[in-house]
């Protein structure tokens, strides 16, 4: 039987790089394994409905619709001008004010392309006018927006929680780290690069000016800050659960819009739940049919098998570490992070379990390569929206995208897999 999952798989990846939309690539996949494998898809089909059913996942369209609506509304901007304040009048300054706003709305959202969404179309000209190549300020944008699949609420947390049976809020804890280190270096290889650029820069106020202009900027940003401390405070400290947090990220971010910042009308509103409701739907087909070849897997015992190969190959723990990450690079290439999460992490649990990897770790280590393959082609989804937002051809925003990964992200990989405490000191804190 594990001739015909081979097969399966490969027709999975044939119909992937054929730009075959998501949930039919799965459906190919299954129908290779009912056809050829001779399995009943019957059971299957009421199983993966089943699981759809469960209140965890209701927590992924709030998330997403909590992001769009936040795009719209004016609350990105508000963000933007209060970390500006800052370090405006810094070099590099406003590449830092890209990384932290988006590790922000990564916070509200738990989503990797609301960053850019929100961000681009505000920041890219902005630092284009002050200096900074414009493919470089799209690729630093880009870049800071996979922030949002580790910074949490994250949508792919809240998956990986649930189909490896994992507490949710200490997989969001587990990806923090690692999330806030990655903004951190692109922050540092911002200022670095920036001084070859001849950039504008605001003139550095003194210290009355700057509490002046702070203050004013924080009372403005003062609902939107409120946000993240809301959804994230409400979490952790026990009053809701992810899903009654997302439908509060909603409520809130509604009358925030419309009546605070006023950047959000009842067309605006229409506009984002169709889009929100669009995105959803195909999430859906995805996880369902992922999930049902995902299970198709387990019953033909496949994840076993895979662990016994993978030891007969070697059981050192190290270069096993080595090539789980290759895997999960090259996989996160080809599909975006749900599905890489759900198809993967039931078949690779075993063996982290086997080597003494917890799964609470284990999420943090697929979290920081599923998002990396947001940015690194052919995948690429976010990298190729931030294209689009910045209006610059995808092939001058690669060079500087490549280097921000190799300097900025690989470090982060390596230090989540081989520093164990990167991922577990949050949960453990918090008792977890």
């Amino acid at each position: 039987m594990i001739e015909v999952a081979l097969l399966a798989v490969g027709v999975l990846v044939i119909f992937l790089t054929l730009g075959v939309p998501l949930p039919f690539c799965f459906g190919g996949a299954l129908m290779t394994m009912t056809y050829v494998g001779d399995m009943s898809m019957k059971g299957n089909i009421m199983w993966g409905a089943g699981q759809l059913t469960n209140p965890v996942l209701l927590a992924i369209p709030l998330f997403v619709l909590a992001g769009t609506i936040m795009s719209r509304s004016g609350i990105a901007a508000s963000l933007l001008g209060f970390v500006n304040v800052f370090v405006g009048h810094i070099r590099g300054g406003l590449g830092i004010v890209a990384a932290v706003s988006c590790a922000i709305i990564g916070a509200i959202s738990g989503s990797g392309l609301t960053g850019v969404a929100a961000i681009g179309p505000l920041l890219i000209p902005e630092m284009e006018k002050r200096g900074y190549p414009r493919a470089y300020a799209t690729a630093l944008i880009a870049n800071s927006s996979i922030l949002g699949l580790l910074i949490p609420p994250s949508v792919t947390m809240i998956v990986y929680g649930w189909v490896t049976d994992s507490s949710i809020l200490a997989c969001f804890l587990a990806t923090l780290g690692p999330g806030l280190f990655v903004m951190f270096n692109f922050a540092v290889i911002n200022v670095i690069v920036s001084r070859k650029f001849d950039l504008i820069l605001d003139d550095k106020p003194n210290m009355s000016e700057m509490m002046n202009k702070a203050a004013k900027k924080t009372f403005n940003a003062v609902p939107a800050l409120l946000m993240p401390v809301i959804i994230l405070g409400g979490i952790y400290g026990g009053i809701m659960t992810p899903t009654e947090a997302a439908a509060v990220s909603v409520i809130y971010a509604i009358p925030v819009g419309f009546m605070i910042y006023k950047g959000m009308t009842l067309k605006s509103l229409f506009e984002s739940g169709k889009e929100s409701a669009t995105a959803v739907g195909s999430i859906m087909f995805m996880i369902l049919f992922s999930l049902i070849l995902s299970q198709m897997f387990v019953v033909e015992n496949i994840p076993q098998g895979l662990v016994d190969s993978i030891f007969g190959i070697t059981d050192n723990k190290a270069l096993l570490l080595i090539l789980v990450n290759i895997l999960l690079f090259l996989v996160g290439m080809v599909v975006n992070d749900l599905t890489a999460i759900i198809l993967i992490a039931p078949l690779l649990l075993p063996l982290m379990n086997a080597i003494g990897i917890s799964p609470i770790q284990f999420a943090a280590i697929m979290g920081v390569n599923t998002a990396m393959g947001g940015v690194t082609p052919p995948y690429a989804s976010i990298l190729y929206l931030g294209a689009r937002i910045g209006n610059v051809k995808f092939s001058q925003v690669i060079g500087p995208a490549l280097m921000l990964i190799i300097f900025g992200y690989l470090p982060v990989v390596f230090l989540t897999s081989f520093w164990p405490q990167l991922s577990l000191f949050l949960p453990e804190l918090f008792g977890y």
